[in-house]
């Protein structure tokens, strides 16, 4: 049996800073990234452009320092900044694979990263480099989700990939409820109308009025990535609704 082709030609990865931090309390785990940094240099070396997305939470969240009593606009910038440091933890896993790799700043910190302007991406996109976008959307109250969203659009993915510690969206909780169905499709509209934490609803919102197909899935599981770009439905996948 010959090995299935990639049904994907560009991809958005979203990867949470809690993934980082596997099983320490804080930071990141050397052990979790340098795995995720592999599977990105397979399906990279397959022949599928990568962008990726990496939340701070792992450092700081804004919207946690802001209930804490700090100012939100300043306790985002804070978590503008901690997935910069994300980013660059990233940039440096996939160098040492041998993986070119361009790390982009939503805001301006020419010393670390480049800023972000959409058709130098596509360009490193076409040079065969691996691209990061940190930072989020650059601008406060906005989620990493929505910037994983907006950037999927922006550039042009054909897919959107979540990565999680979940297989898939379930409705309910699977560790408190053990026959938690899981769904193996979703519309757009069905995610928001039933409240599902997919995504913050403002990303969901982008997806659907772009058309932007969503794949959750469970990043512990070493190879599901290559697996999902080979076409096989692992997780679950947000879409539009037939009409």
């Amino acid at each position: 049996m010959t090995d299935k082709p990639i049904k994907y030609r560009r991809i958005l990865l979203k990867l949470s800073g809690e993934a980082l931090m596997g099983s320490m309390d804080y930071g990141i785990d050397p052990e979790v990234i340098g795995r995720l940094a592999r599977e990105i240099r397979d399906v990279q070396q397959a022949g599928v452009e990568v962008g990726v997305v990496i939340g701070g939470g792992n450092i700081f969240r804004g919207a946690g320092l802001a209930e804490a009593g700090m100012d939100r606009v300043t306790g985002d910038h804070m978590g503008m900044l901690a997935t910069v440091m994300n980013a660059l933890a990233m940039q440096d896993a996939l160098e040492k694979l041998g993986v070119e790799v361009r790390t982009t700043s939503a805001i301006k910190i020419n010393e670390v990263c480049e800023d972000f302007i959409r058709r130098r991406a596509i360009r490193h996109f076409e040079k065969g480099r691996v691209v990061l976008f940190a930072a989020g959307t650059g601008n406060p109250f906005f989620t990493t989700d929505s910037a994983a969203a907006l950037r999927a659009v922006e550039i042009g993915a054909d897919l959107l990939l979540k990565a999680t510690k979940v297989d898939g969206v379930y409705d309910a909780d699977p560790k408190k409820k053990k026959d938690a169905r899981r769904y193996e499709k979703l519309s757009y509209d069905e995610v928001i109308a039933r409240n599902l934490q997919v995504m913050d609803t403002a990303a969901i919102a982008l997806c659907r009025d772009y058309g932007m197909p969503l794949r959750i899935y469970d990043m512990t599981r070493p190879g599901d990535l290559m697996r999902i770009l080979k076409g096989q439905a692992i997780g679950t996948l947000v879409h539009a609704a037939k009409a």
